[in-house]
């Protein structure tokens, strides 16, 4: 998905990177595509919360300092109607897409402040959060949320010289997408200008042009990845 290909761009461009994950074999997967020997591999919950900062100390112990690149690739979705949405499973969404980006950007933020490095922060918001979708309503709020969460937090985070911006992905080709209805590809798809999915690649390139400092002046931004949608 997004989150690999950004990990293996990443590496391409010579970064050192931290592949985080809930779920261990899938992140030693993608350790497995990068280039050069120094990248790790931390099992992570971004919707516990109270790890972040252990996880953020952990990086530190690792490489001496603070990461300066946070992309917030975690999300999950779930089509419900609204008259069949649980508190429970709305709460799911809010906690990972949402609270979990938040509050990974915080853990980061306050070490590269005590470090007085500056870094570059990218999340993941969506289109969803632009258009209607059926059975969506807890996903397009917690993409609109991390649009909100970009914007206040660059403005809170550009005296320490740590910028935040976010992509905004279209119909790309993930096992996200593959879980969605036929006719919402489609009609997703009918309405980009080049009339196909995009892959994650494309997305990736485009995060981590944001994370290097070719866009030392892009701050607060949301940026479409999404063919014209």
């Amino acid at each position: 998905g997004i989150g690999r290909e950004t990990c293996r761009v990443l590496a391409r461009e010579g970064a050192t990177v931290v592949v985080t994950c809930i779920d261990e074999a899938g992140a030693k997967e993608t350790l497995k595509l990068l280039q050069g020997s120094n990248h790790m591999v931390m099992k992570y919950d971004v919707s516990d919360f109270k790890t972040a900062a252990e996880v953020v100390k952990a990086i530190i112990q690792k490489y001496n300092r603070p990461p300066n690149i946070l992309v917030n690739c975690a999300g999950i979705v779930k089509f419900t109607p609204v008259l069949e949405e649980t508190p429970e499973s709305f709460q799911r969404i809010i906690d990972v897409n949402l609270k979990g980006a938040f509050f990974t950007s915080q853990a980061v933020c306050r070490e590269l402040i005590a470090a007085k490095l500056p870094g570059s922060i990218i999340n993941i918001a969506s289109m969803t959060g632009h258009r209607g979708f059926i059975g969506m309503s807890p996903y397009a709020s917690s993409k609109t949320g991390i649009e909100a969460v970009t914007r206040c937090m660059s403005k809170d985070m550009s005296p320490y010289n740590i910028r935040v911006n976010d992509v905004q992905p279209g119909m790309i080709d993930t096992a996200m997408a593959a879980a969605t209805t036929t006719e919402m590809v489609e009609g997703w798809v009918n309405q980009c200008a080049t009339r196909r999915k995009g892959q994650p690649e494309e997305v990736a390139e485009v995060i981590v042009f944001l994370a290097s400092e070719r866009s030392s002046y892009v701050n607060g931004s949301h940026v479409p990845v999404a063919a014209g949608f």
